[in-house]
């Protein structure tokens, strides 16, 4: 129902037809429509975390392992697409930690994998070093939010925005000794 109405056309009137029962039953059972998709969101971030997993054990270097993260992070986008869209108003209760403030970071459940890739490709040399953390919260909004918005919004096919993301992050723009930032 969230994916099919947005957060706030999913009614507990509409939840509750949807699921075979009476919105009564779901008053009942304490069921709110926050609290559902809080419990889809905490499925969905277990799903990113499983996802993950191969990039953080895995082989390789760390540029090879970030491109792997990064290819999954996508994936997951496109397996909870209908979840991002409906949390789109609702997004930095599940991703922020609100009481943080102006400076803050997506919340470490989610950028965790990539501190990690990030660390290992500069410490192999495969990656520019950068502030790690800093850079996973830029990672994660960049290509997750980006990637989401390509398919939606433009209509693009999952590899067509896979590769639109993916290329002009991990390769710039710019070639030669202008290529990259500095900090």
């Amino acid at each position: 129902m969230f994916a099919a109405r947005g957060y706030s056309g999913a009614t507990l009137e509409r939840i509750a037809a949807e699921a075979g029962v009476s919105r009564v039953t779901l008053h009942r059972r304490g069921v709110t429509k926050d609290g559902l998709l809080a419990d889809l969101a905490a499925a969905a971030a277990e799903d990113y975390r499983r996802a993950l997993w191969p990039a953080l054990t895995g082989e390789g270097s760390g540029a090879e392992r970030l491109v792997a993260a990064l290819e999954a992070h996508c994936a997951m986008a496109e397996e909870h697409m209908g979840l991002l869209i409906a949390m789109q108003g609702q997004a930095d209760g599940v991703f922020h930690d609100a009481d943080e403030g102006e400076g803050s970071l997506t919340r470490s459940v989610f950028t965790e994998p990539l501190v990690r890739v990030l660390r290992d490709g500069a410490a192999d040399g495969s990656l520019r070093p950068c502030d790690p953390e800093e850079t996973a919260t830029v990672l994660f909004n960049l290509v997750g939010w980006t990637y989401l918005h390509l398919r939606t919004g433009h209509g693009w096919p999952p590899g067509r925005a896979l590769r639109g993301v993916l290329d002009p992050t991990l390769h710039g723009m710019l070639t030669g000794p202008q290529g990259g930032t500095e900090r």
